[in-house]
Protein backbone atom coordinates (compact mmCIF):
# COMPACT_ATOMS: atom_id res chain seq x y z
CA UNK A 1 0.00 0.00 0.00
CA UNK A 2 1.44 3.28 -1.08
CA UNK A 3 2.22 5.50 1.85
CA UNK A 4 2.57 9.11 0.80
CA UNK A 5 6.08 10.30 1.50
CA UNK A 6 7.20 13.90 1.65
CA UNK A 7 9.06 13.83 -1.65
CA UNK A 8 10.29 17.13 -2.96
CA UNK A 9 10.02 18.08 -6.59
CA UNK A 10 6.44 17.02 -7.25
CA UNK A 11 4.32 19.57 -9.02
CA UNK A 12 0.56 19.94 -8.86
CA UNK A 13 0.39 18.85 -12.51
CA UNK A 14 2.32 15.62 -11.76
CA UNK A 15 0.25 14.49 -8.76
CA UNK A 16 -2.92 13.25 -10.51
CA UNK A 17 -0.93 11.33 -13.13
CA UNK A 18 1.33 9.73 -10.52
CA UNK A 19 -1.61 8.85 -8.25
CA UNK A 20 -3.44 7.16 -11.12
CA UNK A 21 -0.35 5.12 -12.00
CA UNK A 22 -0.01 4.02 -8.37
CA UNK A 23 -3.69 3.00 -8.24
CA UNK A 24 -3.37 1.07 -11.51
CA UNK A 25 -0.07 -0.68 -10.70
CA UNK A 26 -0.09 -1.11 -6.92
CA UNK A 27 -1.66 -4.58 -6.87
CA UNK A 28 0.67 -5.80 -9.63
CA UNK A 29 3.78 -4.56 -7.81
CA UNK A 30 2.67 -5.93 -4.44
CA UNK A 31 1.71 -9.32 -5.91
CA UNK A 32 5.02 -9.67 -7.77
CA UNK A 33 7.09 -8.55 -4.78
CA UNK A 34 5.17 -10.86 -2.44
CA UNK A 35 5.71 -13.86 -4.66
CA UNK A 36 9.44 -13.24 -4.86
CA UNK A 37 10.02 -12.17 -1.26
CA UNK A 38 7.53 -14.38 0.55
CA UNK A 39 5.94 -11.98 3.03
CA UNK A 40 3.74 -8.91 2.93
CA UNK A 41 5.92 -6.64 5.05
CA UNK A 42 8.89 -7.03 2.70
CA UNK A 43 6.58 -6.76 -0.33
CA UNK A 44 5.09 -3.51 0.95
CA UNK A 45 8.57 -2.10 1.61
CA UNK A 46 9.66 -3.06 -1.90
CA UNK A 47 6.50 -1.55 -3.42
CA UNK A 48 7.12 1.66 -1.50
CA UNK A 49 10.63 1.83 -2.95
CA UNK A 50 9.38 1.07 -6.49
CA UNK A 51 6.87 3.92 -6.35
CA UNK A 52 9.41 6.25 -4.77
CA UNK A 53 11.76 5.55 -7.68
CA UNK A 54 8.93 5.99 -10.17
CA UNK A 55 8.07 9.31 -8.59
CA UNK A 56 11.68 10.48 -8.85
CA UNK A 57 11.90 9.28 -12.45
CA UNK A 58 8.54 10.68 -13.47
CA UNK A 59 5.71 9.09 -15.40
CA UNK A 60 6.72 10.39 -18.82
CA UNK A 61 7.20 7.06 -20.59
CA UNK A 62 6.78 6.57 -24.33
CA UNK A 63 3.77 4.33 -23.67
CA UNK A 64 2.07 2.20 -21.05
CA UNK A 65 4.04 -0.91 -22.07
CA UNK A 66 7.34 0.91 -21.48
CA UNK A 67 6.17 2.00 -18.05
CA UNK A 68 4.98 -1.52 -17.21
CA UNK A 69 8.32 -3.01 -18.24
CA UNK A 70 10.18 -0.41 -16.18
CA UNK A 71 8.00 -1.08 -13.12
CA UNK A 72 8.44 -4.87 -13.40
CA UNK A 73 12.18 -4.50 -13.84
CA UNK A 74 12.60 -2.25 -10.82
CA UNK A 75 10.32 -4.49 -8.73
CA UNK A 76 12.20 -7.65 -9.64
CA UNK A 77 15.64 -6.08 -9.16
CA UNK A 78 14.72 -4.69 -5.75
CA UNK A 79 13.29 -8.04 -4.69
CA UNK A 80 16.28 -9.99 -5.97
CA UNK A 81 18.57 -7.67 -4.01
CA UNK A 82 16.53 -8.36 -0.88
CA UNK A 83 16.52 -12.13 -1.52
CA UNK A 84 20.31 -12.08 -1.80
CA UNK A 85 20.63 -10.32 1.56
CA UNK A 86 22.03 -12.71 4.20
CA UNK A 87 19.15 -12.17 6.66
CA UNK A 88 16.56 -13.31 4.09
CA UNK A 89 15.28 -16.86 4.26
CA UNK A 90 12.10 -18.90 4.31
CA UNK A 91 9.49 -20.28 1.95
CA UNK A 92 7.90 -18.33 -0.85
CA UNK A 93 4.11 -18.26 -0.45
CA UNK A 94 2.12 -17.70 -3.63
CA UNK A 95 -1.20 -16.53 -2.16
CA UNK A 96 -3.12 -18.01 -5.07
CA UNK A 97 -6.77 -17.05 -5.15
CA UNK A 98 -9.16 -19.85 -4.32
CA UNK A 99 -12.62 -20.46 -5.68
CA UNK A 100 -15.58 -21.46 -3.56
CA UNK A 101 -14.59 -25.13 -3.38
CA UNK A 102 -15.28 -27.67 -0.65
CA UNK A 103 -13.26 -27.81 2.54
CA UNK A 104 -11.56 -30.99 1.35
CA UNK A 105 -10.60 -29.40 -1.97
CA UNK A 106 -9.31 -26.35 -0.10
CA UNK A 107 -7.18 -28.57 2.16
CA UNK A 108 -5.74 -30.35 -0.87
CA UNK A 109 -5.07 -27.02 -2.59
CA UNK A 110 -3.37 -25.77 0.60
CA UNK A 111 -1.19 -28.87 0.73
CA UNK A 112 -0.22 -28.48 -2.94
CA UNK A 113 0.46 -24.78 -2.40
CA UNK A 114 2.79 -25.49 0.52
CA UNK A 115 4.69 -28.06 -1.55
CA UNK A 116 4.99 -25.60 -4.42
CA UNK A 117 6.06 -22.80 -2.05
CA UNK A 118 8.79 -25.00 -0.63
CA UNK A 119 9.94 -26.06 -4.10
CA UNK A 120 10.02 -22.48 -5.38
CA UNK A 121 12.06 -21.36 -2.39
CA UNK A 122 14.79 -23.83 -3.40
CA UNK A 123 15.23 -22.26 -6.85
CA UNK A 124 17.96 -19.72 -7.53
CA UNK A 125 16.60 -16.17 -7.29
CA UNK A 126 16.78 -15.39 -11.04
CA UNK A 127 14.97 -18.62 -11.98
CA UNK A 128 12.34 -17.97 -9.30
CA UNK A 129 11.80 -14.44 -10.65
CA UNK A 130 11.45 -15.75 -14.22
CA UNK A 131 8.88 -18.34 -13.08
CA UNK A 132 6.92 -15.78 -11.06
CA UNK A 133 6.80 -13.28 -13.93
CA UNK A 134 6.05 -15.64 -16.79
CA UNK A 135 4.18 -18.55 -15.29
CA UNK A 136 2.37 -16.89 -12.39
CA UNK A 137 1.99 -13.26 -13.48
CA UNK A 138 1.38 -14.32 -17.09
CA UNK A 139 3.90 -12.04 -18.79
CA UNK A 140 5.18 -13.01 -22.20
CA UNK A 141 8.76 -14.16 -22.62
CA UNK A 142 9.64 -10.76 -24.13
CA UNK A 143 8.04 -8.89 -21.21
CA UNK A 144 9.77 -11.16 -18.70
CA UNK A 145 13.11 -10.58 -20.43
CA UNK A 146 12.57 -6.82 -20.33
CA UNK A 147 11.65 -6.94 -16.64
CA UNK A 148 14.71 -9.03 -15.81
CA UNK A 149 17.02 -7.06 -18.08
CA UNK A 150 18.08 -10.11 -20.03
CA UNK A 151 17.61 -11.77 -23.42
CA UNK A 152 14.51 -13.79 -24.29
CA UNK A 153 16.69 -16.84 -24.87
CA UNK A 154 18.04 -16.49 -21.32
CA UNK A 155 14.50 -16.38 -19.95
CA UNK A 156 13.58 -19.53 -21.90
CA UNK A 157 16.62 -21.30 -20.45
CA UNK A 158 15.84 -20.06 -16.93
CA UNK A 159 12.23 -21.26 -17.25
CA UNK A 160 13.30 -24.65 -18.62
CA UNK A 161 15.89 -25.10 -15.86
CA UNK A 162 13.45 -23.95 -13.19
CA UNK A 163 10.70 -26.29 -14.41
CA UNK A 164 13.13 -29.24 -14.45
CA UNK A 165 14.29 -28.39 -10.91
CA UNK A 166 10.70 -27.98 -9.72
CA UNK A 167 9.75 -31.38 -11.13
CA UNK A 168 12.77 -32.94 -9.40
CA UNK A 169 12.06 -31.23 -6.08
CA UNK A 170 8.35 -32.09 -6.16
CA UNK A 171 9.05 -35.70 -7.11
CA UNK A 172 11.58 -35.96 -4.28
CA UNK A 173 9.07 -34.48 -1.79
CA UNK A 174 6.41 -37.06 -2.78
CA UNK A 175 8.63 -39.91 -1.59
Amino acid sequence: MWRALPITGITIEDAPDFDSVVREREAQVLRTAYRILGNWADAEDAAQEVFTRLHRRGTGFANDAAMGAWIYRVTVNLCLDRVRAPARSGPLPLDLASSGASAEAEAMRGQDKRRLDAALSELPARERAAIVLREIEGLSTAETAAALGTAESTVRVQIANAMARLREILTRSER
